[in-house]
């Protein structure tokens, strides 16, 4: 597990650095955070809606999704997180979830407490830029589903998500802008883009006659990327994968400290 843990921290570093310079002595503070590992089956939840939470989550392995909830038990997914992504990083200074998170499939999370990272934060004010930054990119995410969701059809909406996957899955090291890993299943896409499971299928299987990609048993195969992005307006500008102006820090090599809980989530 330490290797995983190990992958899981220096994305998330990463991740940071993309967008942040931190010095060597900030990064080695944050490979040497110390956490616990959970497990989950896919469909868990991993933070429940209204859960006060005490802990950030990392997820090290596998697909999660963020969801609000209705009253009648219908979820709209509002974000995927892959593995290297602080799911709930801004639980830190709102630790009451509006939200759930939920495992798309098995998925392993590397919880941090928020009493270290609030250390973090208060200690070292370029680590607290870098988190402020990494919060700003989701609501970026945010924004720009919201806008799709309103204003794009339904083709534009799909060919849209496996973009922006392919571009986040090739800048975190888990595959390729053309190819990747997405295990969802066609209701979870579905409630992704507001569409039903029929019509998104439908689309799916225009997006493959037009020859722009494949997507089958969770792997996606884009045909014609450029294509793909023409047709659905997709400018990754909004997911912030280098800021202008700054140089980018070199990772630090250093471990970080990871301890089993006493019994796995089931």
């Amino acid at each position: 597990m330490r290797n995983v843990e190990q992958e899981a921290i220096g994305r998330f570093l990463d991740r940071l650095l993309l967008r942040s310079p931190l010095t060597r002595k900030e990064q080695e503070e944050i490979l040497a955070l110390e956490g616990f590992v959970e497990r989950y089956a896919a469909h868990r939840d991993i933070v429940s809606p209204g859960e006060r939470v005490k802990h950030a989550c990392l997820i090290g392995e596998g697909l999660a999704g963020r969801f609000d909830q209705m009253a009648d038990g219908r979820r709209q997914i509002t974000a995927f997180q892959i593995a290297g992504d602080m799911s709930d990083l801004l639980s830190v200074v709102i630790p009451m979830a509006s939200w759930s998170i939920t495992a798309l499939s098995q998925v392993t999370v590397f919880r941090y407490s928020h009493e270290q990272l609030n250390r973090l934060i208060t200690t070292y004010p370029g680590i607290a830029f870098a988190f402020w930054r990494d919060t700003a990119v989701d609501g970026s995410l945010v924004e720009k589903w919201v806008g799709n969701l309103g204003r794009k059809n339904a083709q534009s909406r799909v060919a849209h998500l496996f973009c922006e996957m392919g571009m986040r899955m090739e800048a975190a090291g888990l595959g390729s802008r053309t190819s990747y890993a997405f295990p969802v299943t066609q209701e979870q896409l579905a409630d992704a883009v507001g569409l039903t499971p029929v019509h998104t299928n439908r689309v799916i299987q225009e997006l493959r006659a037009k020859n722009r990609l494949t997507f089958r048993s969770g792997q996606v195969e884009m045909l014609d990327f450029e294509a793909l992005a023409g047709d659905a307006e997709f400018d990754p500008s909004y997911l912030i994968l280098r800021m202008p102006g700054d140089r980018q820090a070199t990772r630090v090599n250093l471990q970080s400290t990871v301890r089993e809980p006493p019994a796995p989530a089931q």
